[in-house]
């Protein structure tokens, strides 16, 4: 039998944190490898004990998650990171995406979402809550025709995430639109690849272009 996925949380709010440590550890395929309070707690903690993914609150004391995200994903390349937040901030999911983040979760997300978006994280792909694919829906509106020439979305690209805001999961969207879940996770990589956010500098740079930041 496979070892358990080894998650590490970092969430300020003690009462969340710990009903997301609880939700983690009842899991057969995962574990929960340290809960901590702040950005700077943790990258102390993980590097002798270095985790398998990482749930990251986005709003944070002291260094925010959507500036750690950077340092995390320096330091454990290999890490998923999925940024974790109430916060529907278009600075911060950008920040974070641009900065190595693999996907973002709300809070409000139901337990069962919660671990679908971890396993989807664990295993290569890009989770998206609707809120979040139809933010990314806005970006493509706003940016200038020049800025995305070179690399459009193609129509199936489109319809995906089109999908996606309107709240389909993966699973669902497969099925509307007829093609296997891999080939959804597969479009989705790709929709953030041309939208650059794991470019870092070419990212920031776009974003403020197109006036997201």
């Amino acid at each position: 039998m496979a070892e358990p996925t080894a998650v590490a949380i970092v969430e300020d709010d003690a009462r969340v944190r710990e009903g997301v440590r609880q939700i983690i550890d009842a899991e057969a395929d995962f574990r929960c490898r340290g809960a901590y309070a702040s950005a700077e707690q943790a990258l102390r903690a993980l590097g002798g004990a270095r985790a398998d993914l990482l749930l990251l609150d986005i709003h944070l004391p002291g260094m925010e998650g959507s500036e750690a995200v950077r340092l995390f994903h320096e330091r454990f390349p290999k890490m998923p990171i999925v940024m974790f937040t109430v916060f529907e901030d278009d600075r911060r999911i950008f920040t974070s995406l641009c900065n190595g983040a693999s996907g973002y979760v709300l809070k409000k997300t139901p337990p069962s979402k919660l671990l679908e978006a971890l396993r989807e994280a664990r295993d290569g792909g890009a989770p998206i809550s609707a809120e979040v694919a139809r933010k990314v829906v806005e970006v493509f509106r706003r940016m200038r025709p020049r800025e995305l020439a070179a690399d459009p979305l193609t129509p199936t690209e489109l319809r995906l995430l089109g999908h996606l805001a309107e709240g389909l999961s993966y699973q669902s969207a497969a099925e509307t639109m007829r093609i296997s879940i891999n080939t959804v996770r597969d479009h989705v990589r790709v929709i953030y690849e041309k939208l650059h956010v794991h470019s870092k500098s070419a990212a920031v740079s776009k974003a403020l272009r197109a006036g997201l930041i």
